[in-house]
């Protein structure tokens, strides 16, 4: 009888380990950029180099980019980031989750170019139903040109959270409750891009692109998007037979601590705080804690 009830367990235990692999698969999407990516413009300036490799162009003629073959509804998404070295004022390279359309959601890092020496300007903002105007931009806390950096985007039904080797930088909470809309119905695909944008990049278009030093090159690797693909109009999230973590997920108590420090010491914009630009009052998100 004991015997009976140990194969028992072993086999149920087996069950329950094979269902959690089936769950974790319908969620987590391998690093392989061929199967993930599609180069979508550049004439051969954007190149999928291997399966964990991929590079972005920009010179005189044109830019480069790529987008996902999936299309997500919330996630946990890393990619790094190696961005263009040496005078990159006038460039932008853009990394970002978009949906379609001209009440489009989209969720943004774009990486402003600068004179050699000078520091990157990563801006961030946050688009729901067409309407974006919510910028936050940093400086970063080491050079992101030197090395791969880890920039993420967590999104998911209460909040979208940006970070930055694990710091979050960001928090754009749901405030659907004070009429603000939220990313919330509209699948997105990951998008990227290097372009040209040297009318207003760089010093507010001052400084302009030397194609001197073209070709500008950005690299990325090891993406990871542990998310819920919509495909035919059904998430891989429905049915599950429990919810992943970071669907509910926000920021404990030290990554709050991380976001403080992140935003006192290399905050430089915050829509917010922008009293001439919102001469009225500022948008209510703005006044929550």
């Amino acid at each position: 009888m004991a015997t009976a009830f140990s194969s028992f367990s072993s086999l149920l235990a087996d069950f329950y380990l094979l269902l959690l692999v089936l769950v974790l698969a319908t969620t987590l999407v391998s690093a392989d950029f061929y199967n993930e990516f599609d180069i979508t413009w550049g004439d051969g300036r954007g190149k999928i180099l291997n399966a964990d490799l991929l590079t972005l162009s920009l010179d005189k003629p044109s830019g480069s980019g790529f987008e996902s073959r999936n299309e997500y509804m919330f996630g946990k998404i890393d990619m790094q980031l190696k961005l263009v070295p040496g005078n990159s004022a006038g460039t932008v390279t853009a990394y970002y989750l978009s949906s379609k359309g001209s009440n489009w959601d989209e969720i943004d890092f774009e990486f402003l170019g600068n004179l050699s020496g000078d520091p990157y300007i990563l801006h961030t903002n946050v688009f729901s139903q067409g309407k974006g105007n919510r910028e936050q931009q940093f400086y970063l806390w080491f050079d992101p040109t030197a090395d791969f950096h880890t920039y993420s985007i967590l999104w998911n039904p209460r909040t979208i959270i940006f970070s930055v080797d694990g710091t979050p930088i960001r928090e754009f909470k749901n405030a659907e409750s004070i009429g603000v809309p939220f990313p919330k119905d509209q699948p997105m695909r990951i998008h990227s891009s290097l372009w040209n944008a040297d009318d207003w990049a760089t010093r507010g278009g001052l400084v302009k692109t030397d194609w001197s030093q073209a070709p500008f090159t950005a690299s990325y690797r090891n993406f990871k998007a542990d998310a819920c693909v919509v495909s035919s109009g059904k998430s891989s999230c429905n049915g599950s037979a429990s919810n992943p973590a970071w669907l509910s997920e926000g920021l404990d108590n030290t990554k709050q601590e991380r976001l403080s420090w992140a935003q006192k010491n290399y905050m430089i914009y915050n829509y917010c705080s922008d009293s001439k630009r919102f001469p009225q009052g500022f948008p209510p998100e703005c006044n929550m804690a």
